[in-house]
């Protein structure tokens, strides 16, 4: 628990981001379900929380964060080996580290976990937590491509934490005393945090398995219809209704798409981008449905604003892409934004459409209600630790 206690604070803490402006919990909060409410979310160059964000016109966000933020419920359990809507981060046993990632072998050493590690992509990320090229010690590192070398994103930012009394006494608490703290320690505190306080295996369906109050009415009909006729668990399986694979389900694009540094298009073919795989050309990772009432919007950037939306995008995909309302999207204004670029762009909608997967499915108005119903009933809204008053360091906490 005192690993735990520091993650928390940590988490709430902006001081690992390069600006000092932007926490863990900013992209993650459990006001919005640990998400952030909006289809794609604004870091570095922003200020408030949720659907409340705006940018800070001094200092402008060079662009939204290209996929949406998703929820953090249960990546503790032992299952949840791959991280982010394309996978990019996963267990490898074959690696020395025992992690794949783009980022190459020697910044996959040192972690406990895949969810510890998953921790270095937001603060390296210009566009979430380094910040602007100049604007601070981390983002001139960043962008001189100096992350976990001597001296580099991952040391100034372990500095920043051990020259503050309460974190170092408490890393002495865990690691002993006067140890070195490397950024993996940190980022292991985090996980322990996430791991403890969003355990969420507590809901109506669970109580329903253990036998002590089954469900009733729409949500058991809603069960019947998700473990039937409606298909959904074909790839909504197992005990926190993932596979933990990848489908492609002609999902709308918007925003600025997932692109390397000198790329300058507005795409996301999902896993191909990891695989190089020609057949995982628009394929996500299929998401929990744990607590999947709290965690709006919907989809790897956010396109669908409600889950009856996404629920019936599933029921025929490629139809509802074609019809698809971007006006549903929550985007907090950002001058110069291309959000529709991909939506408008013909060939690629038809790539996308071609990618699909996903066989039609009829359900009548009601079925879709059930399935509703059962939906709500895998709800288990924890929060163990909750939002600290204050951190360490001093800067806001966003409560």
């Amino acid at each position: 628990m005192a690993q735990v206690r520091l993650g928390q604070l940590l988490f709430y803490d902006p001081i690992l981001s390069g600006s000092g402006e932007v926490s863990c919990a900013t992209c993650h909060h459990p006001r919005f379900g640990t998400s952030d409410g909006l289809s794609l979310g604004l870091g570095d160059g922003a200020t408030g929380l949720g659907p409340e964000r705006v940018i800070d016109p001094d200092n402008l966000p060079e662009e939204r964060v290209p996929r949406n933020a998703p929820a953090l419920f249960n990546l503790g359990a032992a299952e949840f080996t791959r991280m982010f809507h394309d996978g990019r981060l996963e267990a490898d046993p074959d690696r020395p580290g025992g992690i794949r990632t783009p980022l190459g072998e020697d910044m996959a050493l040192g972690f406990a976990s895949v969810l510890s590690a998953q921790s270095m992509f937001p603060v390296l990320a210009p566009d979430e937590m380094a910040g602007h090229y100049g604007e601070s010690d981390v983002s001139r590192a960043v962008r001189m491509g100096l992350l976990s070398s001597e001296g580099g994103a991952w040391d100034i930012i372990s500095a920043r934490i051990e020259s503050i009394p309460p974190y170092r006494a408490a890393f002495d608490a865990i690691l002993g005393q006067d140890a070195d703290i490397h950024f993996t320690d940190i980022s292991d505190a985090i996980a322990a945090f996430i791991a403890h306080e969003w355990r969420a295996d507590d809901s109506a369906f669970d109580r329903h398995l253990r036998g002590e109050a089954p469900l009733t009415g729409p949500a058991l009909a809603g069960m019947e219809l998700f473990y039937g006729e409606a298909g959904c668990s074909t790839c909504h399986a197992g005990q926190f209704q993932t596979d933990h694979a990848f489908h492609a389900i002609a999902m709308p694009q918007i925003g600025p798409g997932k692109k390397g540094r000198f790329e300058t298009h507005y795409r996301d073919t999902g896993r191909l981008r990891v695989t190089g795989r020609a057949e995982d050309a628009y394929r996500f990772r299929t998401p929990s449905l744990r607590n999947v009432t709290l965690t709006a919007p919907y989809g790897h950037d956010g396109a669908y604003a409600t889950l009856e939306g996404v629920v019936r995008h599933h029921l025929d995909p490629i139809a509802a892409l074609r019809g698809y309302d971007p006006a549903q999207a929550v985007l907090p204004d950002l001058a110069g934004a291309e959000d529709l670029h991909a939506l408008r762009d013909p060939a690629e909608t038809d790539a996308i459409a071609a990618a699909n997967e996903l066989a039609p499915v009829t359900l009548s108005d009601a079925q879709v209600a059930e399935l509703m119903a059962f939906l709500a009933a895998l709800t288990d809204d924890v929060s163990h630790l909750g939002v600290p008053p204050t951190v360490p360091s001093g800067l806001p906490v966003d409560q």
